[in-house]
C-alpha cells in the first residue's frame, strides 16, 4: 500500500490531517481513498493499524546541520530527535529565535542541503509555515508506528517505509508560480480552481518527471478540485512521490531514490 500525507501539527475538525492511500501498477497510481484525521492521536492510530506501506509525508524529517551544531545539540539523528521531541514548542521557538537574532539580515535561517533542489522552506521555520512544529509533532508518531526512515532510522517495522515528501516540488513542476490553494476563503478564487484542475489533469496524463499516471474516479477528481485549501490534492501529490520511491526500490535501490550523499542528520525530500 502507498500513502501520501498532508500533515498538520495541530489538526482540528476544520483543518485535518489528510491521508491518501493507493496502489501502483504498470506505471499507474490508483487513488484508493482519502482519510481525514482531526487529532494527532487518531492519525497515530491509523499509521499503526496498517501492516505495511510506503508513504511520503509532508513534514521535515530533520534539522539543518549548521543549526544543530551551533546549538550544541546531538549530531546523531536519533539522539537529536529524542532531544528535540523532549522540548516544548516555546523552548523551540526561543532557541531558534536566538539563533536567527545572531545572524545577518537575509541569512537568518539555516538551510538543509535538500532545500535548494526541492525549493522547500527551512525546517527550522516556526511560522508561515510552522514546519519546525510539524517535525516536532510528526516524526515521533512515525517512530511510534515502528516505521523505517531510509538513510536515517531502521525501525521495528521494516515493511513500513516513511519518506519525506513535499507537494510543492511536484506542483511547481506543472504550474510554475501559479497558486492552486488558499486557506483564506477570500483568496479561494476561480483562478486557483483552474490551477487545481490543470494540476490534476497533468498528473492523470503523466506530464511530470516522475513518469507516473494518476488514476481517479470522476468523484475523486471532483473532490480534489473542490478542496479549495488544497489539502487533499497535497496528500495525492505526496502519494505520487511515494509511488515514485516505490519504483526506485523495485528497480533495486534500497534507499527508495534518496541520494547516496544525503546527510544522515538532515534527511532529504524524496524525488528532489
Amino acid at each position: 500500500m502507498l500513502l501520501g500525507c498532508d500533515f498538520s501539527s495541530a489538526p482540528t475538525p476544520k483543518k485535518t490531517i489528510v491521508l491518501a492511500t493507493g496502489a501502483l501498477y504498470q506505471g499507474h497510481v490508483q487513488l484508493a481513498s482519502l482519510a481525514y484525521f482531526a487529532s494527532l492521536s487518531a492519525f497515530s492510530d491509523g499509521l499503526k493499524q496498517a501492516q505495511s506501506w510506503v508513504g511520503a509525508f509532508d513534514l521535515p524529517f530533520g534539522l539543518p546541520r549548521e543549526l544543530v551544531q551551533t546549538l550544541g545539540w546531538p549530531t546523531d539523528w536519533a539522539a537529536c530527535m529524542a532531544h528535540y521531541s523532549a522540548l516544548s514548542r516555546d523552548q523551540i521557538r526561543q532557541a531558534f529565535a536566538a539563533f536567527c537574532n545572531d545572524r545577518p539580515v537575509g541569512g537568518k535561517f539555516a538551510h538543509r542541503a535538500t532545500d535548494g533542489p526541492a525549493g522547500s522552506s527551512p525546517s527550522m521555520k516556526w511560522v508561515n509555515p510552522p514546519v519546525a512544529f510539524m517535525l516536532h509533532a510528526g516524526v515521533p508518531l512515525l517512530l511510534q508506528a515502528g516505521a523505517t526512515l531510509p538513510g536515517l532510522h531502521m525501525g521495528e517495522q521494516p515493511r513500513k517505509i516513511a519518506l519525506e515528501g513535499y507537494p510543492g516540488l511536484l506542483a511547481r513542476e506543472v504550474l510554475g508560480r501559479r497558486s492552486y490553494k488558499a486557506d483564506d476563503k477570500a483568496r479561494q478564487t476561480p483562478e486557483r480552481l483552474i490551477a487545481r484542475k490543470d494540476l490534476i489533469t497533468a498528473l492523470e496524463q503523466g506530464r511530470t518527471r516522475l513518469d507516473l499516471r494518476l488514476k481517479l474516479t470522476h468523484a475523486q477528481r471532483d473532490a480534489l478540485a473542490d478542496d479549495a485549501r488544497g489539502d487533499a490534492l497535497d496528500a495525492v501529490l505526496c502519494l505520487m512521490q511515494a509511488a515514485w520511491a516505490q519504483t526506485q526500490h523495485d528497480a533495486g535501490d534500497a534507499r527508495y531514490g534518496l541520494p547516496a550523499h544525503m546527510d544522515p542528520l538532515e534527511g532529504w525530500i524524496v524525488s528532489a
